[in-house]
C-alpha cells in the first residue's frame, strides 16, 4: 500500500493551520493566508510533501463553515482528495471547549483523517452542493430573509401603534394598500418626534415589499428552468405547497437520490425525536433533534397549517395524533410536516435529479477509506 499524506486543516476568515502526517509519521505544522496566494503556496507544499515522502494520494479535511466549499473547490480541481466534515459529529469534550485553540482544533481534525486512512473510521462528511445548486440557494434565501424583515417591521408598527393607543380601523384584515394609506394620515396626527418614525417604519415596509416581488418574480423565472421544472409542478399539486416552499424544499435538499428512504429523509431535516435509550432505557424518545436546514422545516411549516385547511386526509391525521388533547397540538403538527416532507421527497425523486444539482457526499454521510489495492488513485 502507497503512503498517503493526511492533512488537517483548521480554516478562518484570514488564515489556514494545517497539521499534516505521511503514514504514522510525527505531524509537522504549517500556516497560510486564506487568499489566492495561501492556497497555491498550500497546493504547493502538499504536493512537496508528497513527492518526498513518495505519496501518491493526499486526503484533507476542515469542518463546514461560512467559508462555504471554495477551498474544496479548488482542492479537487487539483488533484486533491478533500473532506468537508460536519462539526456537530466531530468529537468534542468539555476540557477541548475550554482549551480552544487552532493547533488543537488542526491536531484534532488531523487525527480524524488518520483514524479514516489507517484505521478504517468513517468520517461525518457533509453533503458538497454543486455551484449552480449554491447560486440557486442564494436566491431562494434571499427571498426568505425579505418576507422575515417585513414580518419584523409589521410586528414593530403594530406595536407602536399600540404603545400610543391607537386602535386599527374597523375594516383591516391584513396590510392592504388602503392599510398603509391609513398609517401614513394616522402619523400626520402624531407628535412632531414620533411621527418620523412610524413615518420610517412605513417606508421601510414598502421597500421589502417591493423587494419581495421583485424577489418572487426571479423565484419564478427559476422555477421555470429545466432543472426544476417537473419537480416543482409536481410538488405543488400537494396542498399547501406554493412555489415558496416548493423551491425551497428542492434547493435546500440538493440531490434528493442521496437519501435512501424516508427515515434518513426526516432525519436530515430534523424531523425525528432525539434517542436517550441507555443502560435499562430501552425505549426514551426527546424532542425532534432540529438539525439540518431549518428554512425547509419553517416552509414545512407553513404549509403543513395550510393544508389541514384544505385536505381532509391530512386534517384527519392532524386530529388523530392530537387525539383532542391541546398538548398534543406540536407533536402533530410535527407529524403533518414530516409527512409532508415525505410525500414531497416521494414526488420530486419520481422526477429524476438534473446533473447540475448533483455534488459530492452524502447528508453528514460515513465515508469508508478505500481497500488497499484502491488506494492509488
Amino acid at each position: 500500500m502507497s503512503q498517503v499524506t493526511m492533512v488537517g486543516c483548521d480554516l478562518h476568515d484570514r488564515s489556514m493551520l494545517i497539521r499534516f502526517a505521511v503514514g504514522q509519521g510525527e505531524p509537522q505544522q504549517a500556516s497560510f493566508s486564506n487568499d489566492a496566494l495561501g492556497r497555491r503556496l498550500l497546493l504547493e507544499q502538499l504536493k512537496e510533501v508528497a513527492a518526498k515522502q513518495q505519496s501518491e494520494r493526499i486526503v484533507l479535511v476542515y469542518e463546514a463553515s461560512g467559508q462555504g466549499y471554495g477551498l474544496s473547490d479548488f482542492l479537487h480541481d487539483h488533484g486533491i482528495e478533500c473532506y468537508v466534515l460536519s462539526p456537530t459529529h466531530l468529537p468534542k469534550t468539555p476540557k477541548s471547549a475550554k482549551q480552544k485553540t487552532d493547533v488543537r482544533d488542526a491536531q484534532m481534525l488531523l487525527e480524524q483523517v488518520r483514524g479514516f486512512v489507517l484505521a478504517g473510521n468513517p468520517l461525518p462528511v457533509v453533503w458538497t452542493p454543486p455551484q449552480r445548486l449554491r447560486d440557486d440557494r442564494e436566491l431562494v434565501r434571499a427571498r426568505i430573509d425579505a418576507s422575515d424583515d417585513t414580518t419584523r417591521i409589521k410586528l414593530q408598527v403594530l406595536s407602536m401603534l399600540k404603545r400610543y393607543g391607537i386602535r386599527k380601523p374597523s375594516w383591516y384584515t391584513t396590510w392592504t394598500k388602503r392599510f398603509v394609506k391609513w398609517l401614513r394620515e394616522t402619523a400626520m396626527t402624531l407628535d412632531a418626534m414620533v411621527a418620523p418614525v412610524l413615518e420610517s417604519l412605513i417606508d421601510r415596509y414598502e421597500l421589502y415589499h417591493a423587494e419581495q416581488n421583485k424577489l418572487d418574480r426571479a423565484i419564478q423565472k427559476l422555477s421555470r428552468a429545466d432543472r426544476y421544472r417537473t419537480a416543482c409542478d409536481e410538488l405543488r399539486k400537494l396542498p399547501g405547497v406554493g412555489l415558496l416552499t416548493a423551491m425551497t424544499f428542492l434547493t435546500e435538499m440538493g440531490d434528493l437520490e442521496r437519501f435512501h428512504n424516508r427515515r434518513e429523509v426526516a432525519a436530515y431535516l430534523g424531523l425525528c425525536p432525539a434517542s436517550f435509550e441507555s443502560g435499562e432505557a430501552h425505549d426514551r424518545k426527546g424532542r425532534i433533534t432540529r438539525q439540518g436546514p431549518a428554512r425547509v422545516r419553517k416552509m414545512l411549516c407553513q404549509a403543513a397549517w395550510v393544508s389541514l385547511s384544505r385536505c381532509e386526509e391530512t386534517s384527519a391525521a392532524y386530529h388523530r395524533i392530537k387525539g383532542g388533547k391541546n398538548n398534543r397540538t406540536k407533536k402533530a403538527i410535527v407529524a403533518v410536516m414530516r409527512r409532508l416532507a415525505i410525500q414531497m421527497w416521494h414526488r420530486a425523486v419520481s422526477c429524476g435529479t438534473a446533473d447540475e444539482l448533483r455534488g459530492r457526499g452524502g447528508p453528514h454521510e460515513r465515508i469508508l477509506p478505500p481497500a488497499p489495492w484502491q488506494a492509488v488513485a
